[in-house]
């Protein structure tokens, strides 16, 4: 069967309520709010080649601006809302941006095969360059790991990004 249009719906407890806000290891993820558009503005365009290097993927094409970004988290809060999918920003414990984490349907970001049908959430981040230097880009993958499993109910993560701390990629 050929599954490549196919989205996985991310199967959730009925009484199961997303946590608007994460934290582990001196980080705060929280649920991407129109609070937050400048601060990811600001993130995102000082942060284009290293989100395309270690996330993957098709976006950013280049500078946003805060109209279309804001199209952007309107959207993110509203999938967050109807549980379709979950989007954070992410801060340091002093409350310094350092990107966004992403927890999305599979097959919605990566494109579903059969050897991905097991997987239950398609996992990815991005991190600022400054942040990236000085090890956030690890730490929160450890965060994801952690909150993914233990405080979401997801039991078999795909971490799709490019580049996954401490595995040699490609």
């Amino acid at each position: 069967m050929d599954y490549d249009r196919c989205v996985k719906k991310l199967r959730l407890p009925d009484d199961f309520a997303p946590p608007a806000e994460l934290s582990h290891a001196g980080i705060r993820a929280r649920a991407i709010r129109r609070a937050f558009l400048a601060d990811d503005v600001r993130g995102i365009n000082a942060s284009l080649d290293l989100i395309r290097r270690t996330r993957g993927g098709k976006w950013p094409t280049g500078p946003v601006t805060e109209e279309y970004n804001f199209d952007d988290v309107v959207w993110h809060e509203v999938e967050f809302r109807d549980g379709g999918s979950f989007t954070y920003v992410v801060y340091d414990d002093a409350g310094r941006y350092l990107g966004c984490a992403y927890l999305y349907p599979m097959g919605k970001r990566t494109t579903l095969t059969a050897d991905l049908l097991d997987f239950d959430v398609d996992v990815s981040w991005w991190v600022t360059p400054e942040a990236y230097g000085q090890g956030f880009y690890d730490l929160v993958y450890e965060g994801l790991r952690h909150w993914v499993t233990e405080v979401f109910p997801f039991r078999k993560p795909y971490y799709s990004n490019a580049e996954i701390p401490g595995v040699r990629n490609a």
